[in-house]
């Protein structure tokens, strides 16, 4: 974490989305790297690229989100990684999904503004942080 930005790697498949979120993510102080696939992302993943934060949708062609956290845990890839789904799929299934793939949150895009999605991301890391501080 040079400089104290925080990588990223956003995934969704909605260039739109990606774009406005790759944006307002770099204001934030975070360096961005996206993907428009699972498979996209697992490359950059397998490449070597480690991130603080995946940032991934679940509704996405070829494979969903699941199966690239999925293909993720089976992999080892990005261990350290904070895994946050951002999904229109609200579903308690859905969530209890996340969870079991082991997300640190599951935030639902309809009820999240941009500035709301980034806030949950640096409230999810910094739980994640004193987590880590409390353990040691």
């Amino acid at each position: 974490m040079e400089g104290g930005k925080r990588k990223i790697l956003i995934v969704d498949d909605d260039h739109f989305l990606l774009d406005m979120y790759a944006l307002k993510f770099s204001q934030s102080n975070f360096e961005v790297c996206v993907a428009d696939s699972g498979m996209q992302a697992l490359e950059k993943l397998k490449s070597g690229l480690i991130f603080d934060v995946i940032l991934l949708d679940i509704i996405m062609p070829e494979m969903d989100g699941f199966e690239m956290l999925e293909k993720i845990n089976q992999n080892n890839l990005s261990p350290n990684s904070t895994k946050v789904i951002l999904s229109n799929k609200s579903q308690q299934s859905d969530i209890d999904r996340g969870n079991s793939l082991g997300v640190a949150g599951y935030i639902v895009k309809a009820n999240s503004t941009p500035v709301e999605v980034i806030n949950q991301v640096m409230e999810i890391l910094s739980k994640k942080v004193s987590k880590v501080i409390k353990n040691s």
